[in-house]
């Protein structure tokens, strides 16, 4: 593999088997190789760690999907998912396999607007969008999509993505008081049985316990790549932190967590000799807000670019998917799923009211992370994130935190805007 390029790997006759638009697919595979290529090989003083990293997205449409259609030849049940809500571990116990899918792209998203209104969240549309066009393979793969309702767009999208791919809902609460936790509670337990019956499994405390382990394991690695980008100078770029984040959404978590370890055993190495990838004044950014799915790159490359350095992702696709563990001391089904509730329960999603957790979350984040500036991303449409912006920037007044609220979506148009924004909040923050 050349030092500055990478091809995403061909697979067209595994692709034409699972059903996949192949000669539209194979122009998005290519756009998606020159993107990466550019985005993230041009950096300097990666650490060689990053290679496994590079590895999987050249593989990111083959050797990965493969596994996957191995998986179901074996009865394993493929459950696509796009929320951080999903009970992972319940899937994991029953042999399953959970997929984190596609909705980070522009290119579909013309495809969901012909069926779905223009005015919504560009996440949701980009989702749909990939399943109708049928140009992504792991939507082609799963045996069926986990959804839930924590926001209109997808409960009401879900309603019409049934009808192209098998869509199981679960009521996310919208509160946190003991009823709402009784709710949740109820939901994972139908949702086990479903999983149960798709799969032909049934769970054992065993298989809870073990999968419970895994994905821990799994977070735990997370939160030491986390804590090691705390440091000062950063010993990893925010564009490579959030790319790792990314791929431990679809990644075989076991093979995962090792090569993530790996890594944090370089760059612990780094940090002990005060080696980094960008000088010590850098301006050290916190991102908060929604998520950046899956080659939603745009803001990490701008920020980066102009010369600052991103060191934490409070989203779903970073800090909120892994904060929070499973006690692994449960001792019989009810304990484990009582405390794998109370889990799930801690997320602190915009859909939440009230929603102090997150708010204090952030500015906890914020200070542990060693950032010098709060820069909130919100997709456009995402009602709950841009309202609770409004008290994100009121809390971070009061702490004297400099803070940038921007909207966008998916397309190139607004990067000249954005860069000039941008720009300017670091050259605030560099004389300060």
């Amino acid at each position: 593999m050349d030092a500055k390029t990478i091809e995403i790997k061909s697979y067209p006759e595994m692709w034409e088997s699972l059903g996949v638009n192949v000669e539209r697919f194979e122009k998005m595979r290519c756009v998606m190789g020159d993107m990466y290529s550019k985005t993230f090989l041009m950096q300097d003083k990666r650490p060689a760690g990053m290679d496994y990293f590079d590895y999987t997205i050249s593989e990111i449409h083959g050797a990965r999907v493969a596994e996957l259609v191995e998986a179901k030849k074996s009865k394993r049940p493929v459950v696509g998912t796009f929320c951080v809500f999903v009970p992972e571990e319940i899937i994991v116990a029953a042999g399953g396999i959970c997929i984190g899918l596609c909705g980070g792209s522009q290119g579909p998203v013309p495809d969901a607007e012909r069926i779905l209104p223009r005015n919504i969240c560009p996440m949701v549309k980009s989702a749909y969008g990939f399943k109708v066009a049928k140009v992504c393979p792991y939507f082609q793969a799963v045996d069926f999509v986990y959804g839930e309702t924590t926001c209109d767009a997808k409960k009401k999208t879900w309603e019409l993505l049934d009808r192209e791919v098998p869509t199981y809902v679960m009521e996310i609460p919208q509160m946190k008081r003991e009823r709402d936790k009784a709710l949740w509670l109820e939901e994972v337990k139908d949702f086990k049985t479903t999983i149960e019956d798709k799969s032909g499994h049934a769970i054992s405390a065993d298989d809870l316990a073990n999968a419970i382990s895994l994905i821990n394991g799994k977070r735990r690695a997370l939160q030491r790549l986390n804590r090691l980008r705390s440091h000062t100078p950063a010993p990893i770029s925010g564009k490579d932190g959030l790319l790792i984040e990314q791929i431990a959404f679809y990644d075989d978590p076991t093979r995962f967590t090792q090569k993530l370890n790996d890594l944090c055993d370089e760059l612990e190495e780094r940090v002990k000799s005060g080696f980094g990838v960008a000088p010590s004044s850098s301006p050290r950014i916190m991102v908060s807000g929604t998520p950046m799915a899956l080659p939603n790159w745009k803001i990490h490359n701008i920020v980066e670019t102009l010369g600052g350095v991103i060191v934490n992702e409070e989203s779903c696709i970073g800090t909120r998917y892994f904060k929070d563990l499973i006690d692994e001391e449960g001792a019989d089904m009810d304990r484990m799923l009582a405390d794998l509730t109370d889990r799930y329960m801690k997320i602190d999603c915009s859909c939440f009211t009230p929603n102090n957790e997150r708010i204090d979350q952030v500015i906890r984040e914020y200070k542990e992370s060693n950032a010098q500036g709060i820069l909130h991303y919100c997709l456009q449409f995402c009602h709950t994130y841009n309202i609770e912006a409004v008290r994100l920037r009121e809390a971070c007044e009061k702490e004297g935190v400099p803070f940038l609220a921007v909207e966008s979506d998916y397309s190139p148009e607004d990067v000249g805007q954005l860069q000039t924004r941008i720009e300017a909040f670091l050259e605030q923050i560099r004389e300060a």
